[in-house]
């Protein structure tokens, strides 16, 4: 009986995973569905800054203010041409200056968040080769629960920050 009963649990908690699974399936967006951007939430200021020897990464800068009612969260950054995107924060431990990922980012209700140099940044490394400045990139950034706001950033060459 004690088998049987084992067996039973052993198998509903299968179907269960396989049913979570397929619930997670359907909740991803299409990775070519445009974005919503969350109510409230606005960019402005955005801009990247070519990197002053060609290779190297650059970096988006810019500002995000949430007039939402909830304070939304940032998990990830996409960069339109690039091989990868990274939020980081530039912070100071024992005198020395280190460079941190950031795996979530906070915009709480009612402020703004700005990325400026030598604070928090998107660090973009595999910038495609022919980004001159004057262009303009489009930025993506995905909040929790799946909704994402797009802009454009426009490109302006190492030293000409704003």
């Amino acid at each position: 009986m004690m088998k049987r009963i084992l067996a039973s649990m052993a198998l509903g908690m299968v179907t269960v995973s396989f049913a979570a699974c397929g619930g997670n399936e359907a909740e991803t967006p299409a990775e070519n569905s445009a974005p919503n951007a969350p109510e409230g939430i606005n960019v402005e200021n955005a801009r990247l800054i070519l990197p002053p020897v060609a290779g190297n990464p650059a970096a988006v800068y810019f500002d995000i203010s949430n007039n939402g009612k909830k304070t939304r969260v940032i998990r990830s950054v996409f960069v339109e041409g690039a091989k990868s995107a990274a939020m980081h924060q530039v912070s100071t431990w024992e005198g020395k200056a280190s460079m941190d990922d950031i795996f979530q980012l906070d915009v709480p209700i009612g402020k703004t968040v700005s990325f400026v140099p030598g604070e928090k940044h998107v660090m973009v490394m595999g910038l495609a080769e022919d980004t001159k400045p004057g262009d303009k990139i489009e930025v993506t950034l995905t909040f929790a629960g799946g909704d994402k706001i797009s802009f454009p950033a426009e490109v302006l060459a190492a030293g000409d920050e704003r």
